[in-house]
């Protein structure tokens, strides 16, 4: 059994439990190289675990009859070594939270290029794809930083200087390889598309448009590019930037699951480590929940992806669903199971489920204490979000998410994740701020973390955070066992609202998060006892 076009052909699959294409692969190839209507830049995991399925269901039900573009502007190898070899197929392998797989062939990928404007056979096939009136879509899985044109210092990134001087011709950076293919649709009757960013950051619709609107009138500015380009990128009738909501995990292939297919007879599984240090494999792992709610702003028409499950409504709402997932449903619950995993010796989230102590603080935390005040998108509910989250998605045991992952640049996330939780609270008259606890205690707990001792007495490593060696230096002189001036040691930090999005003392709640601390600084063992403390 092989993972390439005429491996498929192979009756072993059916009979290994593979769900398989179900479409005439020929004519949907044809269709697609002919009359693209979806480009994707980005070919890691969650575009091969996500939208090409995606796509492919929609092929297997003859929604659509045409398939996926890929092209990959950093990593080339990704493409080469492993797209390639394969005819684009790839093992799909959703892990579930009742610790069962389910294994798909996925195939709805058509065209795998390299965006790299020195690969001259590649580069006119993108630059042709651009100029196809059918291209409805152009999407991107390139990470935040994958938008950046300049690095946190002021230099620009790599290339970004040289594609400012010579215009749209022979890009080197990402974004200039994006906006010279902007340039050639714009150069080849103005034609309409939506530029649509799938990344997991806020009002990413945003954060490419800044990218690209910066490229367009630098150009327009130097007198490199044809004159209007900036009017056609600023005319939300022509290019548009709509807003998304990504929402699923896919971590790295998983040495378990590549045997599991390997017992099932696949051959050539074997990973590719790229020169770039990029991981791929011909499988992706992947959880079984997901979301992509997408603003329906498309200039040039869309297929029905909602027949899919994916989500299209207006930017009001995917901001909505956005602070729902973030400052309730998901990235709370994550955040307060990172700090009290270090300090209570978990190497596994999933493991911190298996803990009666963590799952009841969890359940105060997002049912009692968030839920009151979530944001409400109405298209999802709040309630059956979190309930997966608590019920199947934390506790999957295939999802290898470490707490000391999870804690990585956590002073970054308190003021998102739980200080507007506490504004909520200050706006309402029906509520009163003095009754939370968990909200607090979390904050004691990171207090408590930033000690670098863990509830044994033990020293561990703390995750990596901009903001580590200003905020140490608050509880350096905190030993365990030892009495302190606890108010003097922490008020300072405690009312800096960049951290924590309020000052907690005019808030009302620094002397919960005081006492808490204080408690948990008495003794060995007096986290946990403090914990069961709190959930009652």
């Amino acid at each position: 059994m092989k993972l390439t076009k005429e491996g498929l052909k192979s009756a072993e699959w059916k009979s290994k439990g593979y769900s398989l294409p179900k479409f005439d692969f020929d004519n949907v190839q044809k269709n697609t190289f002919e009359n693209p209507f979806w480009i994707h830049f980005g070919a890691g995991n969650i575009f091969r675990a996500f939208q090409a399925n995606v796509v492919q269901n929609l092929l297997n039900e003859g929604v659509i009859d045409s398939g996926l573009v890929v092209a990959e502007g950093y990593d080339y190898e990704i493409i080469e070594k492993m797209y390639r070899p394969h005819d684009n197929v790839g093992a799909l392998v959703t892990l579930k939270g009742n610790g069962s797989v389910e294994k798909t062939v996925v195939a709805s990928i058509m065209e795998a290029l390299t965006a790299d404007s020195e690969n001259q056979k590649d580069w006119e096939r993108l630059l042709e794809i651009f100029r196809k009136p059918s291209l409805q879509m152009v999407s991107f899985t390139i990470t935040e930083k994958g938008y950046l044109l300049k690095k946190a210092n002021g230099e620009f990134m790599p290339g970004v200087e040289d594609d400012f001087a010579n215009g749209p011709v022979l890009p080197k950076s990402y974004i200039g390889k994006v906006v010279t293919c902007l340039h050639e649709r714009f150069v080849n009757g103005e034609l309409p598309v939506a530029m649509v960013s799938m990344d997991n950051c806020s009002h990413n619709g945003d954060k490419l448009y800044a990218a690209v609107n910066e490229f367009a009138k630098e150009w327009e500015n130097r007198g490199v590019c044809k004159h209007g380009f900036a009017d056609y990128v600023n005319n939300p009738s022509k290019v548009s930037f709509p807003w998304t909501m990504i929402d699923k995990i896919t971590p790295r292939p998983d040495a378990k699951i590549e045997k599991i297919l390997k017992d099932d007879g696949i051959e050539q599984l074997e990973p590719v480590i790229t020169s770039k240090n990029t991981y791929v494999a011909p499988f992706v792992n992947a959880e079984e929940c997901q979301y992509l709610v997408i603003e329906d702003n498309f200039p040039n028409g869309r297929p029905e992806l909602e027949k899919a499950g994916l989500y299209f409504t207006d930017r009001e709402t995917v901001d909505k669903v956005e602070k729902m997932k973030v400052c309730t449903c998901l990235n709370p619950l994550h955040t307060a199971l990172a700090i009290f995993g270090n300090l209570l010796g978990f190497t596994l989230i999933a493991d911190e489920m298996k803990d009666e102590d963590l799952v009841k603080l969890v359940n105060i935390l997002g049912y009692k204490e968030g839920l009151p005040v979530v944001v409400d998108p109405k298209i999802l509910s709040p309630k059956a979000f979190i309930d997966e989250v608590v019920q199947k998605r934390i506790p999957n045991p295939f999802m290898p998410d470490t707490p000391q992952r999870i804690a990585c640049d956590t002073s970054q996330k308190l003021s998102i994740r739980f200080g507007e939780t506490i504004k909520a609270y200050q706006k309402r008259s029906d509520l009163n701020v003095a009754d939370l606890k968990v909200i607090p205690f979390i904050f004691a707990g990171w207090l408590r973390y930033l000690m670098a001792i863990d509830d044994d007495g033990n020293k561990f490593e703390l995750s990596p955070d901009p903001l580590l060696s200003d905020v140490c230096k608050y509880v350096e002189k905190v030993e365990l066992s030892k009495e302190f001036d606890v108010h003097n040691t922490v008020e300072p930090l405690l009312r800096r609202k960049e951290i924590f999005g309020v000052d907690l003392y005019e808030a009302g709640l620094a002397p919960k998060v005081e006492s808490y601390f204080e408690k948990m600084t008495a003794s060995c063992g007096a986290v946990r006892k403090t914990l069961q403390e709190v959930i009652g």
